[in-house]
């Protein structure tokens, strides 16, 4: 659908549509509580601003704009694999959820003066839905369902692979994941026992932390806020952050960029994969909210 035929069927004040970056159609959202970014590729959120805040999600200046490619920060869905496909390295990395192109399906206006977006997606296999409200708060909804006609049960594995906002990696803390065990997977791949301390940063750090339904909350002194991750259907959260040595092997991630971001993911990876029947539909919702 080109840009006119967006702006004529979905007219809605605080909502425009334009072409950005390498000429993707990227909906720009301007309300009284929020402005947020979204591109069709990926139904990627790029950018989410409560009133009287700084931006809370983090994009990478390096960042790739091509219809190939994924784009680098703010929300990637990672659908229907995570991290590499366990069968095929050719195959894209976290799946092709966050290559297809989107369909807008819906746009409205929230009872408190946000934005709600709703888009679709489907392969051979499945059929995704993803609801984004722009509000004070940023919540994202992605359901999953088999194709019509499928007769047999699939498994998937899902993430919002979120990058939040710094001030400085070194300084920020992450609590509510004290009390869980987790898989290390910096150097050799090692299962670790729950730290009894929040989460803090001092080198490359890649976990994912299966079973749990805990929230996360992101402790930054340097920007002065604190940022709270609340998720359900999810059974794992992933955090991660590249450091020095492994930002400097990513083209589309500066060498510096580093200190300034930490992706919490709202996940079901690994032992936690997802397997549903058909008829019926998997949702796993998230919901980032921002205290000053």
């Amino acid at each position: 659908m080109k840009l006119q035929e967006l702006a004529n069927r979905f007219s809605v004040p605080g909502v425009r549509f334009e072409t950005a970056h390498g000429g993707m159609i990227r909906i720009a959202i301007e309300t009284a509580v929020s402005t947020g970014e979204l591109y069709l590729h990926g139904a990627h959120v790029s950018r989410f601003q409560p009133a009287g805040c700084e931006s809370v999600l983090w994009m990478s200046e390096f960042s790739c704009f091509e219809f190939d490619k994924p784009i680098r920060g703010g929300v990637p869905i990672c659908f229907p694999w995570f991290g590499p496909h366990p069968s095929d390295a050719k195959l894209p990395g976290h799946g092709w959820a966050r290559l297809k192109e989107w369909d807008l399906v819906g746009c409205g206006i929230l009872d408190d003066g946000g934005v709600s977006l709703d888009l679709r997606t489907k392969s051979t296999d499945f059929e995704l839905s993803f609801r984004v409200e722009f509000s004070k708060s940023l919540r994202m909804v992605l359901s999953v369902a088999l194709t019509a006609g499928a007769i047999a049960s699939r498994r998937f594995e899902e993430a919002l692979h979120t990058y939040l906002r710094v001030g400085d990696i070194r300084q920020v803390s992450i609590s509510g994941l004290e009390s869980v065990a987790y898989l290390d997977k910096v150097g050799v791949l090692a299962k670790r026992d729950a730290s009894g301390e929040p989460i803090q940063f001092s080198q490359e750090t890649d976990r994912v932390y299966n079973e749990t339904i805990d929230n996360c909350v992101l402790n930054d002194p340097q920007l002065g806020r604190t940022i709270t991750i609340r998720k359900a259907g999810s059974l794992s959260t992933v955090i991660w952050n590249p450091w020095i040595e492994k930002s400097a092997r990513m083209p589309d991630f500066g060498d510096n960029e580093w200190t300034g971001m930490v992706c919490i993911e709202t996940a079901n990876v690994g032992n936690n994969f997802v397997e549903i029947s058909p008829g019926q539909v998997h949702t796993m919702k998230t919901e980032i909210e921002v205290t000053l």
